[in-house]
């Protein structure tokens, strides 16, 4: 049978054939045009906090659920996940959904020193997740209780040489426990770690005595050592830090080139795409520009800052590859 004919034998025109074609190019074509045209987003957004309510970590991801959902007209919610050291809710983000309503405000500990510390890791700091900003940055402050006969940080180190001196964490794993390991190793002394679901009742307890110091997450400590309930003795950055100026380095007060930095940032799950990403970018930037959020974590003396998913990409891999290090080192290693 001659082309132009259809199996039953009537002749179809050539005006006719491109009509026919015409609805398998757009079924062909549906998809790809959602898929393009598909809003972000398009119903509720969880944001992961892998601790309990309370600490910089949660203020900062409830402040930007709050300005999120006002500015975008979709409920931005927080959910806290905690539990080993953050791993927790770091795992259940990088298994969920890759289509940016699972999020996770992730941490040093969860998204870095997680890596080599624990021995089975249920996914990878560097490929288990797609990142998508860094957001703050900050010093610890090393701290004890007032009742603790220690004036500063030489002082410290004595009293830690007699083997009994403790320090308080949020949890196995975080910036604060392993920056203590680095302290420890670095000072030649040996501290016992008391390890806390998150930073709040730390923070009773260190008040109360009941822990004797702290490398502890700055936002938390800043208001007792201004109501003189907590002794700041060190801050962990490179310089003095500007609320704290009588407060000296570590590596100023006796342990040149010591260095930890925490830091907190957005992570999507893997296979993100990279134009879904950049949204969730685009809309996180703008949130962080907000008096009550950028300004008001510059002004409690932290690091405000917006990098590209590239940027902090490069940056997670040689975190983890530096408190890597220092577990080694340390002979640390978690189930």
């Amino acid at each position: 049978m001659g082309p132009g004919y259809r199996r039953d034998g009537l002749k179809l025109t050539r005006r006719a054939l491109p009509w026919l074609a015409a609805p398998t190019l757009i079924t062909t074509l549906v998809p790809a045009v959602a898929l393009a045209q598909a809003a972000w987003p398009n119903r509720p957004v969880r944001i992961v906090v892998p601790f309990p309510p309370g600490g910089s970590t949660d203020v900062l991801a409830r402040r930007l659920a709050d300005r999120l959902s006002q500015a975008l007209g979709q409920t931005f919610l927080v959910e806290n996940r905690a539990g080993a050291g953050g791993t927790t809710g770091a795992d259940h983000v990088s298994k969920a959904a890759a289509d940016g309503h699972t999020l996770l405000m992730g941490v040093t500990g969860s998204n870095a020193i997680a890596q080599s510390l624990y021995a089975n890791l249920p996914y990878d700091t560097v490929r288990g997740f797609a990142p998508v900003a860094r957001m703050l940055s900050a010093p610890l402050v090393l701290v004890v209780t007032p009742g603790l006969p220690v004036r500063d940080l030489p002082g410290y180190v004595a009293a830690s040489r007699t083997g009994t001196m403790n320090y308080a964490t949020p949890g196995n794993g975080t910036a604060m426990h392993l920056t203590a390991v680095m302290f420890a190793q670095a000072a030649g002394v040996a501290l016992t770690q008391i390890p806390y679901r998150g930073s709040a009742q730390l923070m009773v307890d260190l008040v109360a005595g009941t822990v004797a110091s702290a490398f502890a997450d700055l936002l938390v400590v800043l208001p007792q050592i201004a109501a003189g309930t907590v002794r700041a003795l060190a801050v962990t950055g490179t310089a003095r830090h500007p609320l704290l100026p009588e407060v000296p380095t570590v590596a100023e007060a006796g342990l040149p080139g010591f260095q930890a930095i925490s830091w907190q940032g957005l992570f999507a799950p893997p296979a993100t795409p990279a134009a879904l990403l950049e949204q969730v970018h685009a809309a996180f930037a703008r949130a962080m520009q907000a008096e009550e959020i950028g300004p008001f974590f510059a002004r409690q003396g932290f690091t405000v800052e917006t990098t590209t998913p590239a940027e902090f990409a490069a940056f997670v891999a040689a975190e983890t590859a530096r408190w890597g290090a220092v577990v080694r080192a340390a002979d640390l290693r978690l189930d």
